[in-house]
């Protein structure tokens, strides 16, 4: 399969204020591809935006949009038809965490982080995937986690979640092929982002990728077009495969004892910078 062509494209990324997202977004525009920034920090959008112009020559258009609101991805495709902008390819990168123990998170927090991660991801694939089917050559790219391959006891919200991202998107992949749509769920393990840094309860142990190295590996396996998932890393790759390995009782006690010697589960609220 041919790599994809991103000249004469447009491409929704969200949360492209920091992090993967704005990753994502240099590299698109360094491909040649139109990009639409869509986070809730207008002046780090306004800035990325002029420095992809400059650098590329890429329209970037900024979007300050609140991704915890119910219905975002259908208010965004409407925003983007009277703007008369058309959409080949999203990347659903935006996203939140919460690590404490179950019983002691905060239900409200709780209801925006599954709005964030699952419903409004929904949302906005429903409101482009019209466009993307009928492109010819878009993409869509779903950001998991590696949290998606196993109960994450500690981050059990986020670790449910990821895991609905990645079963939604395998079977997307399914669904889109012979429409010429590269479909891809990408799952990060620890990566160089704000995800990280806002955690109240300190640092998580382990080897950390760059959001540079992440994009390579989504965009390679987008250019080969046979994969409905990849897993960011070799380390990451073979950690994606444990689960099957043992029982689902084996795999929830590794998972808890992995968090507890990285630091997860009950070290406090972890905010990404995607939605912000």
């Amino acid at each position: 399969m041919a790599a994809v062509d991103f000249t004469d494209q447009c491409t929704v990324v969200t949360g492209a204020s920091s992090g993967i997202g704005a990753a994502f977004a240099r590299e698109l525009a360094r491909r040649g591809s139109d990009v639409v920034l869509v986070a809730r920090r207008l002046e780090r959008l306004e800035a990325l935006a002029e420095e992809l112009r400059e650098a590329h020559g890429v329209r970037a258009t900024p979007i300050a949009l609140d991704l915890s609101l119910p219905g975002a991805g259908r208010a965004l495709a409407a925003d983007l038809t009277g703007r008369g902008i058309p959409v080949t390819g999203l990347v659903n990168n935006a996203g939140f965490g919460t690590d404490n123990l179950f019983h002691t998170e905060d239900a409200a927090a709780l209801s925006d982080e599954i709005t964030v991660d699952v419903a409004n991801l929904v949302d906005l694939t429903r409101a482009f995937i019209g466009p993307l089917r009928t492109s010819g050559n878009g993409i869509l790219v779903n950001v998991a986690s590696m949290a998606a391959y196993s109960p994450t006891p500690g981050m059990a919200v986020y670790g449910a979640c990821k895991a609905f991202v990645l079963s939604f998107t395998e079977s997307l992949w399914y669904e889109s092929r012979g429409t010429g749509l590269r479909v891809l769920s990408l799952a990060p393990g620890l990566t160089r982002t704000e995800f990280f840094d806002d955690l109240t309860g300190g640092t998580y142990k382990g080897n950390y990728q760059t959001p540079e190295q992440v994009v390579r590996t989504a965009l390679r396996a987008l250019d080969r077009g046979r994969r409905p998932s990849v897993q960011s890393g070799r380390r990451n790759a073979m950690v994606g495969r444990l689960p099957r390995l043992v029982t689902r009782r084996r795999a929830v006690i590794l998972s808890g004892a992995m968090s507890a010697r990285s630091g997860a589960g009950g070290t406090g609220v972890a905010h990404a910078p995607s939605p912000a």
